[in-house]
């Protein structure tokens, strides 16, 4: 009896197992066949290909930046370091060399806590072929069977990779493939963003850290949980010393050091550049449509893995954002103190509704038909909010009107710099910070120019013959319509006084500036201008002499590198070549040169000694003063009306620098010209970096170049007193060169009859001069 009941059991027992066994071959059938989606053959997998993060390099052959969907860099596998590989190996596939694409012995051990524990999170068993296929096609969500179907799916790929595959290769595609933390794929990239250098460097601590973090990214991320990182990578380094790749000294030697970290963030808001590199990603797609790939279909700069070669300066592009980030501080706090309460930004209704009407959560919940009061109701609510700060990103308690008025306040700045020979971008600052202020003023931005838009004027009436010795008076005359241009320096003796063009120039005065235009002839001086490289629209208005023109700072910068490269402006460009991920050449980016000068190398070296008196005695004079320069340098400062925007540019033998400081709403000026001054709030950005570039023997060869001496001509058509006073029939009666018919367009003019005002011995005699810088 009992032998008949153990009997029923066994064939009952016989019967469940091959059941099940013929369940689970039924299964693993309908798995491998695709019944739950289509696994790849081994031709498929032996044509794989990852999408590549395109890279940016400066002219270094520094990385600056990418594009991609995932931050992957694939390199090869004679590029990874043995001990890299032994910590892979150690730490996650013991016995790589010993299978083939499946580890039994740990497969049967997941298969039995899956199945008979239900535990869904039994790990261990995965090989890094298995792993591999799972970075490669991911998993999908089969419900309660799913943990089954995709580790069916993984094994059965795992072996035909090793089918396609050599071990060395499995473990390069591994490497390749492998997700990091910080949306980072491949090792390469990771090594790049975390120790700031090539896979091939790494030494055997940094290895061990990115081995660790592959059994959670997140969890063991160095840069966000520094400690459990080290933790970790200890594991590992045990793991090494475990399987024989360590010695039980070495281990304990590694243990010991300090986890240091190089980060670099390749974000396309963060990094070194990013208004530079979103220029580049602009750019680059129009190039890209004129080249088609092998297989006939135009590359894409965020799967294809592209290398484009850029004209950018790393050090110098770093100088240059050190330098706006310092200056930006101090003036944002000069900005709000001179305001105070009654900023325009906190009391001017219109400005801040307009601000309202023109963000985007006042336009989505407008599109949602919701009414004006509601509206403003909810923009009111309150809720946790990162701010904008020189000082670092806050959190605090704000509404959406809150931030809005908050970022109405701030100032932004744009620098350019470029050889001067051929139009190389060297340095591109588009903004304070592009995180918070996506608007490139370098490349999108068209603001007055003020006074920097006076040496194309004098650069005109030089040409056209002009002596640079020719006298002016400072008298200010009122012109067509009423207006009456004068000096940010005026004073009674002006009109008593004559003027030099260079010290006119040097100092920035107005009043001769737009007497010089009439001159020279204003559409002569929009000629020129538009030969030295202005491309936008000037207006046919004396006030062009003021710089009322709004132009882009890249024309502006093109104009200016005339002076210093026999008066023939060079274009700014920064693409020099592209090439696909193998090295293989896709284009060659070449600049533009004009083979005809805009003037004459007399007239430059005119201009060149005139922009240095601006350095050297007038109204940059703090370059000398304040930040202690003694370098070569020629520069104009220039400041728009109302202090809207400030201006500089500064010119050596080998460099030209841009830069612009401003408010990105018109109607916030700067409170007063003390502040607002081109010499105050945008020159201080070319002091700093050129004090910073003196510091460094690496920029030797801008620092140190010097400006050749005029020539014997030149030297002596400038050879003049910078300043006369009136002679006695002159002061008594006035001079003709400033009689309305003589420098009105349209004899629409007055002059001004301001001598009339003082007395006959007033006249006569004059008043002691005073000091008009």
């Amino acid at each position: 009896m009992a032998r008949r009941k153990r009997n029923v059991f066994l064939k009952g027992l016989l019967k469940l197992i091959l059941t099940l066994a013929a369940l689970f071959l039924l299964f693993f059938t309908s798995v491998y066949i695709g019944l739950w989606g289509k696994i790849p053959s081994e031709k498929e997998l032996s044509e794989l290909r990852q999408n590549k993060a395109t890279q940016i390099l400066a002219n270094n052959g520094e990385l600056i930046g990418k594009f991609y969907i995932f931050d992957r860099q694939p390199i090869q596998f004679k590029d990874l370091p043995k001990h890299l590989i032994n910590a892979l190996i150690a730490t996650e596939d013991a016995r790589f060399y010993e299978h083939n694409g499946i580890d039994n012995r740990s497969l049967l051990r997941v298969l039995f806590k899956t199945i008979l524990l239900q535990d869904q999170s039994s790990g261990g068993g995965s090989t890094i072929t298995l792993q591999l296929a799972k970075n490669i096609y991911g998993r999908k969500d089969y419900g309660a069977l799913g943990i089954l179907v995709n580790k069916f799916q993984e094994a059965i790929m795992a072996k035909r990779i090793e089918n396609v595959y050599s071990k060395n290769e499995i473990i390069t595609l591994y490497f390749n493939t492998v997700p990091f933390s910080d949306n980072t794929y491949g090792i390469e990239s990771a090594s790049l963003k975390f120790f700031g250098k090539h896979v091939k460097d790494l030494n055997i601590e940094e290895a061990a850290v990115l081995v660790g973090m592959l059994k959670a990214s997140h969890r063991y991320n160095p840069r966000i949980f520094p400690e459990r990182s080290r933790l970790r990578r200890d594991v590992v380094l045990y793991q090494m010393k475990k399987y024989g790749y360590l010695t039980e000294k070495e281990t304990e030697k590694y243990m010991k050091k300090d986890l240091v970290l190089n980060y670099k963030n390749y974000s396309n808001k963060k990094g070194l550049a990013p208004y530079f590199r979103e220029q580049i990603r602009k750019d680059l797609s129009e190039v890209l449509d004129t080249i088609k790939n092998k297989d006939g279909e135009k590359y894409n700069i965020y799967r294809d893995g592209l290398i484009v070669h850029t004209t950018l300066d790393y050090k110098l592009q770093k100088v240059a954002e050190a330098s706006i980030k310092e200056h930006m501080a101090n003036l944002q706090k000069q900005h709000e103190n001179s305001y105070g309460s009654r900023a325009p930004w906190l009391t001017n209704d219109a400005i801040l509704k307009d601000a309202i009407h023109k963000s985007k959560a006042y336009k989505n919940l407008k599109k949602d038909g919701m009414s004006e009061a509601k509206i403003m109701k909810e923009l009111q609510k309150k809720k946790q909010m990162e701010l904008f700060e020189y000082s670092g990103t806050v959190t605090r308690q704000a509404s959406t009107i809150d931030s809005i008025k908050h970022y109405l306040k701030f100032l932004n700045a744009g620098l350019l710099s470029v050889d001067p020979k051929d139009g190389a971008v060297k340095a591109w600052v588009g903004g304070v910070d592009f995180r918070y202020f996506q608007y490139d003023h370098v490349s999108q931005s068209k603001r007055q120019v003020g006074s920097t838009f006076k040496p194309i004027v004098y650069t005109t009436a030089i040409e056209n013959g002009i002596k640079p010795c020719t006298y002016y008076s400072g008298r200010a005359v009122t012109y067509k319509d009423g207006w009456k241009p004068t000096n940010a320096s005026a004073s009674e003796d002006e009109e008593d006084l004559n003027y030099s063009m260079k010290y006119a120039l040097s100092h920035s005065m107005n009043t001769i500036a737009v007497k010089v235009l009439m001159d020279a002839g204003i559409s002569n001086v929009i000629a020129v201008a538009h030969k030295m490289g202005i491309k936008s629209k000037l207006p046919k208005v004396p006030s062009i002499a003021l710089g009322t023109a709004e132009l882009n700072m890249e024309e502006l910068t093109e104009a200016y590198t005339s002076f210093v490269n026999s008066g023939k402006p060079s274009k700014p460009y920064y693409i020099t070549k592209i090439e696909d991920g193998s090295g293989n050449l896709l284009a060659v980016i070449k600049p533009s040169k004009l083979q005809k000068a805009a003037y004459s190398e007399k007239t430059r070296e005119i201009l060149v000694n005139m922009m240095q008196g601006t350095v050297n005695e007038g109204t940059a004079t703090r370059l000398r003063s304040v930040y202690g320069l003694r370098n070569d340098i020629a520069g104009k400062t220039g400041t728009t009306q109302n202090n809207k925007d400030g201006w500089f540019v500064g010119l050596t033998p080998n460099l030209v620098t841009v830069t612009w400081v401003g408010n990105d709403d018109h109607r916030i000026g700067f409170r007063n010209t003390r502040i607002g001054q081109g010499a105050n709030s945008a020159l201080p950005i070319f002091g700093k970096m050129i004090q910073k570039m003196n510091a460094d023997n690496y920029f030797k060869n801008i620092t140190n170049a010097r400006f050749k001496k005029p020539s014997a001509d030149v030297a002596d058509l400038l050879d003049c007193e910078p300043i006369k006073k009136d002679g006695f029939l002159k002061r008594l009666f006035g001079s003709k060169k400033d009689n309305a018919e003589e420098i009105d367009m349209n004899k629409p003019v007055k002059e001004e009859k301001q001598k009339k005002k003082k007395g006959f011995f007033s006249r006569l005699f004059g008043r002691k001069k005073k000091d008009n810088k």
